[in-house]
C-alpha cells in the first residue's frame, strides 16, 4: 500500500515517525516508514530506537549522498506502489494526514502535494530570517497551487507512484544543498506527469538560524553557478538567473557586483536583524553569484 520515505540528516526523527506510524496502525493499511541518515552525528541514539517499531526501520549511509540520492536509495529499498516523501523537521497538521491521503488515492493520481506551512508562533531574532522567508515566499495556498501545478517549492509532503520516482529520479549529480527540487519537478512538467494538490499540510519546523541559513542559500547559489554552467539547468528556469540575464544583456552585472561588494556588511547586518528584508537577501544572492560569474 504504502512506503513512507524519510531522508534524516542531524535530526531527532523520532517524534514524526511514531505520529506517522499512530495514524497508519489506527487506519489498519499495509505500510512501512523508513528513515534513513545521510552520515550525520547527531540523534543516532535517538533514531536507532525507530528500529523497535513495527513496521518501521532507521539506517544510515555508509556514505553522504546528498538527498536525492539519499531519496533514491529509500525508493528502491521500499516494498510497496505508492511512496510518501517526507521531511524530518515536519510534522502533520492534523491526525487525518495519512487518511486524506489514503481517500484521495481513490481518483488515481501519479502525483499529490499537500502543501506546506510554518508555525504561527514567531521565532527568536537570530531564527527570524528562515520563518519569514518560510512564510513569505514557501507558503502558497491551495488556490495558488492550482493556478500552476508545478509551482511548489518542496519534494516533501510528496506522494506518488513509485514507479513515476523510478522513472523519473531525483538528480544525482547534485550532492551540495540545493535544486535538486526544481530539477525533479521541472522533469515532471516536461514529461507531462500530472500533479493533484490537495490541502493537506505539514507544518515545517525549521530551526536554522539566520546565519546558518544565509550560509546554505550561497551554497545553493554556488551549486545553482555550477549548474548553469555545465548545462544541468536551463537559466530561464530560476528568478535569480533569468535576472542576471536580463542586466547582463543591459551590461549591468559589473554594477550589481560593486554594489554588492560595497553593501553587503550592511545587508548581512540587516538580515541577522529583528526585521530581516528578503529583498536584500534577494540582491545579496544575486550579486554573490555576479561574483561567481566575474
Amino acid at each position: 500500500m504504502l512506503s513512507i520515505l524519510i531522508p534524516v540528516y542531524n535530526y531527532n526523527v523520532l517524534p514524526l515517525v511514531l505520529e506517522l506510524k499512530r495514524q497508519a496502525d489506527n487506519l489498519g493499511i499495509e505500510y512501512e516508514i523508513l528513515a534513513q541518515d545521510d552520515l550525520s552525528k547527531n540523534f543516532i541514539n535517538e533514531n536507532k530506537q525507530i528500529n523497535n517499531l513495527t513496521n518501521c526501520s532507521f539506517s544510515i549511509n555508509t556514505e553522504n549522498l546528498g538527498r536525492g540520492r539519499n531519496i533514491n536509495l529509500l525508493c528502491f529499498k521500499s516494498r510497496y506502489n505508492f511512496i510518501l516523501i517526507m521531511e524530518a523537521d515536519a510534522l502533520p497538521e492534523n491526525e487525518f494526514y495519512l487518511k486524506n491521503y489514503i481517500e484521495s488515492l481513490s481518483n488515481s493520481p501519479s502525483v499529490i502535494f499537500g502543501g506546506v506551512k510554518y508555525p504561527d508562533v514567531f521565532p527568536s531574532k537570530e531564527k527570524l530570517l528562515r520563518w519569514k522567508y518560510g512564510i513569505k515566499r514557501e507558503t502558497k495556498s491551495l488556490n495558488q497551487r492550482f493556478k500552476n501545478n508545478y509551482d511548489f517549492v518542496f519534494t516533501w509532503n510528496l506522494l506518488l507512484k513509485k514507479e513515476i520516482l523510478i522513472q523519473f529520479p531525483f538528480p544525482e549529480f547534485i550532492k551540495d544543498y540545493g535544486y535538486e527540487d526544481l530539477i525533479f519537478i521541472e522533469n515532471l512538467r516536461l514529461n507531462s506527469v500530472p500533479v493533484a494538490h490537495i490541502q493537506n499540510l505539514l507544518i515545517h519546523y525549521n530551526n536554522e538560524d539566520s546565519i546558518t541559513f544565509i550560509e546554505k542559500s550561497k551554497i545553493a547559489v554556488q551549486n545553482l553557478y555550477n549548474l548553469v554552467r555545465f548545462h544541468k539547468i536551463d537559466p530561464k528556469s530560476t528568478r535569480l538567473t533569468k535576472v542576471h540575464s536580463f542586466l547582463n544583456n543591459l551590461g549591468l552585472t559589473g554594477i550589481a557586483r560593486v554594489i554588492y561588494r560595497i553593501t553587503k556588511k550592511r545587508i548581512l547586518a540587516n538580515l541577522t536583524s529583528e526585521n530581516p528584508n528578503l529583498y536584500l537577501l534577494d540582491f545579496y544572492k544575486l550579486g554573490f553569484y555576479c561574483d561567481l560569474k566575474k
